[in-house]
């Protein structure tokens, strides 16, 4: 059974064009349009509080008093679940993987504020931390909660459903788009807007979260829609993992400035900086035309940035000094 969205945010978020970063890519002056998912308001923003929604309106419609979910520590998806509980009056146990003080500032810092618990699970693969989340469970029904598991990235077609709802907006905002292009993390996201417009109209840029995306973007799209959705069906670029999820690479540290130089906009070192770099990848090698309607799904994390140590070096070596 379904059960209803919990609304978080206003809908829908505005389409607003790019003309100096779509020249700077080498498309033309109207190709270009940004999806501001991240103005989606709660929490600093991003594009989970669309899977919360749906993840959390799930829990309280099952009883949870308390939520928990996984991540790492600069994960938008824990900072929006904590978010989303303040709001809600629901607990909060966020179970990182990784130690205390190895990670500071940016979306930790907020954990903290919106008043989450955070159980830190060691250095552990994706395993580790279901299993670590699965005793904090177990510890938390004990002593009496009814903690509701929000999954890894909110991910799944539950979660998806969020972005059946951005697909539409944007078949609304502009009728003749051509590709979106998004980040691809945890699959839910991309899975939700290959179900609103289809797999030949969304470019989902890998940003190494998972070893295989398209299977989890297939499996989570697959139930959404009619078409028949499979990993060999989706448009997907892999080339922008670099040496790792965490690691700055020279072709984001290029997109984050034309971004903020040309519409001052700010991406985050992992996802949008990512997508924006792999779209000016197709560009180059012809998987995006110039007068084709091209969206850029900006999906929010800026406020990892901030605890992104290398990000904060590389933007601060890029402050001009005034020479009179």
């Amino acid at each position: 059974m379904t059960h209803p969205p919990v609304p978080l945010s206003t809908f829908p978020t505005p389409l607003e064009p790019a003309p100096r970063l779509a020249a700077a890519l080498g498309l033309g002056p109207e190709d270009l349009w940004v999806k501001r998912d991240d103005l989606t308001g709660l929490g600093g923003g991003g594009n989970k509080i669309r899977k919360l929604e749906w993840t959390v309106g799930a829990a309280l419609a099952e009883g949870a008093d308390t939520l928990v979910t996984t991540g790492a520590p600069q994960s938008n998806h824990a900072r929006l679940t904590a978010a989303a509980g303040a709001r809600l009056g629901l607990d909060v146990v966020l179970v990182l993987r990784g130690t205390p003080g190895a990670s500071r500032s940016g979306n930790l810092a907020l954990n903290g504020l919106f008043g989450a618990r955070i159980a830190w699970a060691g250095e552990v693969d994706q395993a580790g931390l279901d299993a670590a989340a699965a005793e904090v469970r177990a510890r938390l029904r004990s002593g009496g909660a009814r903690p509701a598991l929000i999954p890894f990235g909110g991910s799944g077609t539950l979660g998806a459903r969020g972005y059946t709802r951005c697909g539409t907006e944007l078949r609304e905002q502009l009728p003749d788009l051509r590709t979106a292009v998004v980040a691809l993390g945890s699959g839910g996201t991309m899975a939700g807007l290959v179900a609103a417009l289809g797999s030949g109209s969304v470019l989902g840029v890998d940003v190494g979260a998972l070893a295989d995306p398209a299977a989890a973007v297939a499996e989570f799209a697959a139930p959404l829609t009619t078409e028949a959705v499979t990993p060999d069906t989706l448009r997907i670029r892999r080339d922008q993992v670099g040496a790792g999820y965490p690691v700055l690479t020279a072709p984001v540290r290029e997109a984050l400035l034309l971004a903020a130089r040309t519409e001052g906009l700010v991406l985050d070192p992992v996802y949008t900086g990512r997508a924006l770099a792999g779209l000016h990848a197709a560009v180059r090698d012809g998987t995006v035309r110039p007068g084709e309607r091209t969206v850029f799904v900006h999906t929010g994390g800026l406020p990892g940035l901030f605890g992104h140590t290398d990000t904060i070096a590389f933007a601060e070596e890029e402050v001009r000094v005034f020479d009179a």
